[in-house]
């Protein structure tokens, strides 16, 4: 037992060391995605060497149980700010608050042909904006049915699982489907406005992951983040950014995100809403997201009810406030310029990103 402990807590020190460094290799990277699960594992490696070590008195079950606890706090130390022991990094919008905007992200899964699952999801939750991700030609003639409900759409369907459509209730004054890293991978970008007449942006990504059937390194997806930041470091209009990023909430590369953009995390002190893996309950992170500018506060979070896919749906209730807050999340001006040099291409220039100034 001694030996097999052993072996299975150094494995998880691996784990825990490796995304310390800057390489972006997708075995790498992968153990960001990780870290919860790790701090369940060690935490429970740590009460069962204690046992033993009182069975047996074996002094080897000392050190398992000393390294469970490092591993528990590096990992801890990363995965705190989503728990609800820390700090809210957003306020929390009056209760008599009506106006508000209602964002609902569905990652819908390409070969999932459950359509009326998603669609009486929202015929319940009715957003103001719906974002579907891997949506092709199929989903988008499905979900043509509620644009009766949805007068401004943008769509683009592809079948390389990186399709995407958006429906609005809000008036749509511009909009921009951009490719800005990589070829046949789209986002959207719009300029909308609300019922109360007020003018914001969206933007919606779905970066490719690092994965050995996509790309072997973060780094394009990397470079998408932080070109979105770069281009919407103080944004002169509300803004919001959500989509799926194929990224967990606390890996290096999204901290940097917000770092760099001061864009905020409504879940921040709330919880992990974990939208993936909807079948393995087991093995789930926070892979969709949703960042917006300091003015909102949050009224809601939720994550919907499965729908076939092997994401969950995640829906974002916000309030317009003009509210008086900032990121918890800082770093020294160097400290990230050394970080952006070091994750991201030299082609992911911030004028690509639509900003729509003002004219």
């Amino acid at each position: 037992m001694l030996i097999a402990l052993a072996i299975i807590i150094a494995f998880f020190l691996l784990v825990t060391l490796l995304p310390m460094s800057y390489s972006q290799h997708y075995l790498v990277r992968s153990c960001d995605f990780v870290r919860l699960q790790v701090f369940y594992i060690a935490s429970l490696v740590t009460v069962a060497s204690l046992f033993l070590l009182w069975q047996s008195s074996a002094i080897g079950y000392v050190f398992i149980a000393l390294t469970s606890l490092l591993i528990m706090i590096l990992q801890g130390k990363w995965i705190y700010p989503y728990t609800w022991l820390a700090k809210k990094e957003v306020q929390s919008a009056p209760k008599h608050i009506d106006h508000s905007i209602r964002i609902m992200s569905a990652n819908v899964l390409m070969s999932n042909h459950k359509s009326e699952q998603l669609i009486s999801l929202v015929d319940e939750h009715q957003p103001d904006l719906l974002i579907t991700l891997e949506s092709d030609s199929w989903w988008e003639n499905k979900l043509s049915v509620i644009k009766k409900n949805y007068p401004y759409y943008i769509e683009c369907p592809k079948d390389n699982r990186y399709g995407m459509h958006l429906y609005s209730k809000f008036k749509i004054l511009d909009a921009q489907i951009c490719e800005l890293i990589e070829k046949d991978i789209p986002s959207i970008h719009i300029l909308f406005e609300n019922d109360e007449g007020l003018q914001m942006q969206g933007h919606f990504i779905h970066p490719a992951p690092p994965s050995p059937t996509e790309e072997d390194s973060s780094r394009p997806r990397d470079s998408e983040l932080i070109m979105v930041a770069k281009a919407l470091k103080n944004p002169t209009r509300p803004a919001i950014v959500a989509g799926d990023l194929n990224d967990v909430a606390w890996s290096r590369s999204t901290r940097l995100f917000m770092q760099i953009s001061g864009l905020l995390d409504p879940r921040k002190g709330r919880g992990f809403y974990n939208t993936f893996h909807a079948s393995y309950f087991f093995m789930r992170w926070p892979l969709d997201h949703l960042f917006h500018s300091s003015g909102f506060k949050v009224k809601s979070i939720k994550r919907l009810a499965k729908y076939g896919s092997d994401h969950f749906a995640l829906l974002t209730e916000l309030s317009y406030e003009n509210a008086d807050q900032q990121s918890l999340e800082t770093k020294s001006a160097q400290h990230k310029q050394e970080e952006i040099q070091e994750l991201a291409m030299s082609k992911a220039d911030k004028r690509k990103v639509p900003r729509f100034e003002n004219k």
